[in-house]
């Protein structure tokens, strides 16, 4: 709130006197923040590319406000920018077979996926500076400088599964970490639970007399 004020100009206790508290104005940034959202046209295409839509769309929310990745939703604000998301999104989910309880559960999973990836980068990039300013050393110098004990640690007649998989999937992604795959995996892995899910609905509307 001092920050805010502090922009604005104004001494803090002004504030109070549009919204009651730090929650509420969270609540009215984020709600602003949806209802600036550029929402894709998916019109006629197939569900898995609209849910994609979605996902990308909230993706890039988070990439342009990374607080909002810390705001929680389990109240959401309930303003015209959430009714006007909630909407624009349940339409990629709209048609397919599921029930309304479905769309809103399957809708949830997925900005949940999509909130935890935002938020789990947000802490990489946090301890990533930190640790830089720690130990005044960058990433590629930290592991230079840790090379002979990074080449001794991982033991492959003790741990010969790890040592294998680990060295894979660091050669493969060029880090130990990269945001960008564990996104990208976990959202097929999302629309494949959700591919399951559409066809039992619609097996048992089919075998319904």
């Amino acid at each position: 709130m001092r920050r805010v004020a502090k922009e604005l100009g104004v001494v803090p206790m002004t504030l109070y006197t549009y919204v009651p508290g730090k929650a509420e104005l969270l609540d009215l940034m984020l709600d602003a923040a949806y209802a600036r959202m550029p929402r894709t046209d998916t019109t006629g295409q197939p569900w898995r590319q609209r849910v994609t839509a979605i996902a990308e769309e909230n993706k890039a929310l988070f990439e342009r406000h990374p607080w909002a990745a810390a705001v929680s939703t389990v109240r959401p604000p309930l303003g015209p920018g959430q009714m006007s998301k909630y909407e624009h999104e349940l339409s990629g989910l709209d048609g397919l077979g599921l029930s309304d309880v479905e769309m809103d559960d399957c809708l949830t999973h997925l900005l949940t996926f999509v909130q935890a990836c935002a938020r789990a980068v947000a802490v990489a990039v946090a301890d990533a500076r930190a640790a830089q300013h720690d130990s005044a050393l960058n990433d590629q110098q930290w592991r230079e400088l840790n090379a002979p004990l990074l080449a001794r640690v991982p033991d492959e007649n003790a741990y010969p599964t790890a040592v294998r998989v680990g060295a894979a999937a660091g050669a493969a992604h060029s880090s130990a970490y990269d945001p960008d795959h564990v996104y990208a995996f976990g959202l097929q892995r999302v629309l494949d639970a959700f591919a399951a899910l559409i066809d039992r609905s619609s097996d048992a509307k089919t075998s319904t007399p």
